[in-house]
C-alpha cells in the first residue's frame, strides 16, 4: 500500500469515528477515489435515515457515481473504514471498481456487535430452508419483462 492509499484508508476511518461521535449511525466510514482524487464519501446512516440499505459503502457508491456522472466506477477505488458486508460486497461488484482497501475485518466487526455471519449462512441455503422463507412463484407474465429488454434496441447495458 502507498503512503496515498494509507492516508485515503485513514480518511474513511476518520469518517467512521466522526460519524460515531455526531450520532449519525454505525461506525463506518468509506470513500472512492479515482485518479488520486476522492470523488465519493459515505458513512453509515442506517439508524438516521431509516434505511437499511444506507451503509458507507453504498452511500460512498451512490455519491462517487452521481459526481462521475456515471452508474459504474471504472477505475475508481474504494477505501472503507472495515471489510464491507455481504451487502455493499453486492453494491461493490455491481460498481465494478479497479479495486477495494479496508482497514478492520468482518471478525473485528461481529466482536463490536455487526456479525453478518448469519447472512453467508443464510445465502448457501435453499430458499424456504432460510429464515425468511423465499418462495418461487411461477407466473405466466414473468419472462414478458425480459423479452422486452431483450427487445429494446435503445437500452443501456451494464
Amino acid at each position: 500500500m502507498t503512503d496515498i492509499q494509507y492516508k485515503f484508508l485513514t480518511e474513511a476511518i476518520q469518517l467512521a469515528i466522526d460519524n460515531v461521535k455526531l450520532g449519525n449511525g454505525g461506525p463506518f466510514g468509506a470513500i472512492v477515489v479515482k485518479d488520486g482524487l476522492v470523488v465519493g464519501r459515505g458513512v453509515n446512516t442506517v439508524t438516521t435515515s431509516f434505511d437499511p440499505t444506507a451503509h458507507a459503502e453504498v452511500n460512498a457508491i451512490r455519491d462517487a457515481c452521481k459526481n462521475l456522472n456515471n452508474f459504474q466506477l471504472d477505475g475508481c477505488e474504494i477505501f472503507s473504514s472495515c471489510e464491507p458486508c455481504p451487502m455493499c460486497l453486492g453494491a461493490i461488484y455491481w460498481a465494478r471498481p479497479a479495486k477495494v482497501y479496508f482497514a478492520s475485518t468482518k471478525v473485528d466487526a461481529a466482536k463490536a456487535g455487526f456479525d453478518d455471519s448469519f447472512i453467508y449462512e443464510e445465502i448457501e441455503k435453499d430458499g424456504m430452508q432460510r429464515s425468511i422463507p423465499f418462495i418461487s412463484v411461477k407466473h405466466d407474465d414473468a419472462i414478458k419483462v425480459f423479452e422486452e429488454w431483450g427487445m429494446k434496441t435503445d437500452k443501456t447495458e451494464y
